[in-house]
């Protein structure tokens, strides 16, 4: 059952009795997870095996909720990572969602079987490449099923009823905070560095000199699109890692913020 008057944060939320808690975080989940999938919304579960699993222990200021087509499946269809801030908003800090039915790209893991962390931490270049031809930008491992136009009410929703106004998320490559932008988030860190790259990217600029023909992760036209100029950072071409960006959403309202004009995927 959920509780009337919700908990002003994720930590309240995990203190709440178990049923409630769940409860909770199933409003997360949209309609066509358990319509398209035949997920049960009662017992969480497909073919007689639970395949949604949240992760909220009782004093913890973090939540982790996925949801999987088969129990056994190796990647989600979604997953959601959030927590409370020290002052207490509530911050996004991964959202992924897999079509199941796409091909897989193994960039997480490097030609050892070590994880690279999405890319940031090692890089298979071959399963990138592949990624890359295929459509994929930096970071997937299959292709989305965009629902993120779709989810940000349901989101918006959940943080009203928590008695927020706001909440932030952390893009984790210059591809997502486009999309974010596109869907009506500002900046807290990182306009300015923005809108830095763009200007670079543009012919003349430090990161349009960058590109070459020779890198198919920085070929000459790469400047052009939203996924071309991704991977071409995933590679490197800043100097430094794409990080420090943090993003806020207030709830109905679009900031109108955009970094790249006229941007082609």
């Amino acid at each position: 059952m959920i509780p009337d008057v919700w908990p002003d944060s994720i930590r309240g939320i995990n203190r709440l009795p178990e049923d409630q808690r769940l409860a909770v975080y199933t409003t997360l989940l949209p309609d066509e997870i358990f319509i398209e999938f035949g997920i049960d919304p009662l017992t969480h579960e497909y073919n007689g095996h639970p395949v949604i699993q949240v992760v909220a222990h009782a004093g913890s200021r973090a939540v982790e909720i996925i949801v999987r087509r088969e129990a056994l499946d190796r990647d989600p269809l979604l997953y959601l990572n959030m927590a409370d801030t020290f002052n207490n908003q509530l911050l996004v800090l991964l959202v992924v969602v897999n079509d199941p039915d796409a091909p897989r790209f193994n960039i997480d893991v490097d030609a050892q079987g070590n994880s690279t962390h999405f890319g940031t931490s090692g890089r298979n270049i071959p399963a990138e490449l592949a990624a890359m031809q295929a459509g994929l930008a930096p970071g997937q491992i299959r292709r989305g099923r965009r629902a993120f136009k779709r989810s940000v009410p349901i989101f918006e929703d959940f943080v009203r009823r928590m008695g927020h106004d706001l909440f932030f998320i952390e893009p984790l490559a210059y591809h997502n905070a486009i999309i974010f932008e596109r869907y009506g988030f500002a900046y807290l860190r990182g306009q300015k560095e923005m809108a830095t790259i763009h200007r670079e990217f543009q012919p003349g600029g430090e990161f349009h000199r960058r590109l070459a023909a020779g890198n198919p992760f920085r070929q000459p036209d790469a400047w052009q699109s939203v996924r071309g100029r991704a991977w071409a950072i995933h590679d490197g071409i800043l100097g430094h890692p794409f990080t420090g960006f943090q993003m806020y959403k207030r709830i109905g309202k679009n900031a109108g913020v955009n970094t790249f004009p006229d941007a082609l995927w």
